[in-house]
């Protein structure tokens, strides 16, 4: 377990803050104080993780914080450890904007203690208070229920709403800095794969690098790869995934030697894909120093379609292996690799990821079954969460072998797991479970394979897109629900009218019963684009808390209101929490601009 990116992993920043009074007062709060800011972070990091695998480090003040001098001490002190997400913490009242965290581009929340003996509550209504007057957004946490003084247990609401900040904020910590690859540019014609750079500083931190696909081929031609992961990785290719059907007519099918080649270039397209993205110190000793480097890209895409596949084999298999929890060199962190170079898409994966620390499914968004249409096309009615309807998520291979739904809890439910839960016999099931399948000669001249499989049984999944605006810039879309699994011969009459060498999830939203979500077909109809980002489990109210600090307004969503989590300052724009939404994100404007 090793971060793989360049640069330290964020840490959370805690700031005991206290009354400043001295005899009597401060000194009758110090144990209180600092003994908040030690079971924040107990709870912290006995809590989250990074997906990469490491625990997550807390950074609390050396002292208690009365005044300015000592917020001064703090805030030397986050800057030298890395602090990349602030918490304050006090059961009393404080001098409100002496002791605030004042850097414009760290998220912040405060945790005002609901006790009767000392005013917390009031001292977290005046922080939030400067905090808002000073356009520094900040997160407030106050506890329904009193407590005593002595009372050292934190309140699950609390709880909810401490793992939720710090976990969206860690979200924003870890993509500052980092590179999104864009590996070509332009698929046919796909909007969000016009990658904008402006979007990628302003809104979320990143760096934008653009590599022309010919680079992929550079390196293939004067062997730019490890050639000894390149052995073994074709030979675990050989032996564990499994080739599937060839949908072409006889006439169009390739021969053996062209499969197989096509195999062996998918393969070294996979290394040099992942070389390009995080680098390979392998390369260096082998005389290609420049090409070592990689260009530090916490996310990717690549174009493909179609100056590159209606030439060279597709990159399905490539796409999905980088996107899985495991490869030839065992189980491992998944990578956020867009096909299509849809990087709009590639920006919900990453979301997901870093959220749920998961592999992420990209699908197309392609099409609404109503019961009426299916019952129609197959004699059968669909039943349970299916039975007012689906949508079909499937795209033309590259979805994470994970989806495939072979991870099992303790319980024997089908989940998606981060990778240092997945056991070996897990990966097996996945592999059985897939097929790769000859690529379609009508989409891709040039060959390749495709991922082929069913996600099975019921898991519950969010699907996220953020969508380009003219005049408004980013917004998210989310939806909340889960995926289904029909009759076979219902699944196999359904994937012929699209096609049934690709992977197919069925999933169906949850519905509130007005707007984006009053049916299925609502759903669909209201979808901002061709793709979505499917992540593991219900991450609607983390998806929302973290858009807020990126000043991404949320345009649709089905989030029970009570989970919903903003910065206090959302308040000030408004009773209509979604008008507020948009009013705030315009008036603070992006993080990093």
């Amino acid at each position: 377990m090793a971060n793989r990116l360049i640069g330290r992993l964020p840490k959370v920043g805690i700031r005991p803050v206290i009354d400043g009074r001295e005899r009597g007062v401060r000194e009758s709060l110090e144990v209180q104080t600092m003994n908040m800011a030690k079971n924040a972070a107990k709870l912290i990091e006995e809590n989250l993780r990074f997906a990469s695998g490491e625990k997550i480090e807390c950074v609390i003040a050396d002292t208690c914080i009365g005044g300015v001098a000592e917020a001064a001490m703090c805030a030397d002190k986050f800057e030298r450890e890395g602090v990349g997400v602030s918490l304050t913490v006090t059961p009393a009242w404080c001098y409100g904007t002496e002791v605030m965290d004042t850097n414009p581009s760290i998220p912040k929340a405060v945790w005002g203690f609901n006790g009767t003996e000392r005013p917390g509550a009031v001292y977290l209504a005046a922080a939030l208070a400067g905090y808002a007057q000073k356009g520094l957004p900040a997160f407030g946490i106050y506890g329904r229920d009193v407590q005593d003084a002595g009372d050292e247990n934190i309140p699950e609401d609390v709880k909810e709403k401490v793992l939720r900040f710090v976990n969206s904020a860690l979200v924003v910590a870890q993509m500052k800095g980092k590179s999104y690859l864009s590996l070509g540019y332009t698929s046919m014609g796909i909007a969000g794969s016009m990658v904008n750079p402006d979007f990628f500083q302003e809104y979320l931190g990143m760096r934008t690098e653009f590599v022309d696909m010919v680079e992929v081929k550079r390196r293939i031609d004067e062997g730019i790869f490890d050639q000894a992961e390149y052995e073994k990785a074709l030979a675990w290719t050989k032996e564990n995934c499994q080739e599937g059907f060839d949908c072409n007519s006889i006439e169009n099918q390739s021969d053996r030697e062209r499969k197989d080649w096509e195999w062996e270039v998918v393969v070294k397209m996979t290394l040099i894909f992942r070389d390009l993205m995080i680098g390979n110190p392998k390369l260096k000793e082998a005389g290609f120093g420049e090409e070592a480097h990689g260009r530090n890209a916490i996310a990717g895409g690549f174009q493909g379609q179609r100056q590159w596949t209606d030439y060279y084999p597709n990159g399905d298999f490539s796409e999905a292996m980088l996107c899985t929890s495991f490869d030839w060199n065992g189980i491992r962190e998944a990578f956020v690799f867009a096909t299509e170079n849809d990087s709009l898409n590639a920006v919900p994966m990453l979301f997901g990821h870093l959220l749920t620390n998961t592999a992420q499914i990209f699908s197309d968004v392609r099409t609404y079954w109503s019961p009426e249409a299916v019952k129609r096309v197959t004699g059968k009615e669909l039943s349970g969460l299916a039975k007012d309807g689906i949508i079909h998520l499937i795209n033309s291979g590259p979805t994470t072998l994970d989806a495939t739904a072979q991870h099992k809890d303790a319980d024997g439910n089908p989940v998606m797991k981060p990778f240092w839960d997945i056991s070996e016999e897990e990966v097996d099931k996945c592999l059985a479970a897939t097929k790769f399948c000859p690529g379609d000669k009508g989409y891709f001249r040039g060959g390749g394979y495709s991922t082929q499989f069913n996600t099975k049984g019921q898991m519950p999944v969010t699907m996220s897109r953020v969508n380009l605006v003219k005049g408004l810039g980013p917004v998210l879309q989310i939806a909340e629900g889960f995926t289904v699994e029909l009759e076979d011969e219902v699944t196999k009459v359904l994937e012929e009218r699209t096609s049934p060498t690709w992977p197919t999830t069925w999933f169906v939203p949850i519905l509130t019963g007005s707007g984006a979500f009053k049916d299925v077909y609502s759903v669909m109809a209201n979808w901002g684009a061709n793709h979505g980002a499917i992540s593991y489990g219900h991450i609607g109210a983390d998806l929302i808390t973290l858009a807020s600090m990126l000043r991404i307004p949320v345009c649709m969503h089905n989030v029970d209101g009570d989970k919903i989590f903003r910065p206090s300052a959302w308040n000030g724009f408004g009773e209509n929490k979604e008008g507020a939404d948009y009013r705030a994100c315009e008036n603070f404007g992006p993080l990093y601009k």
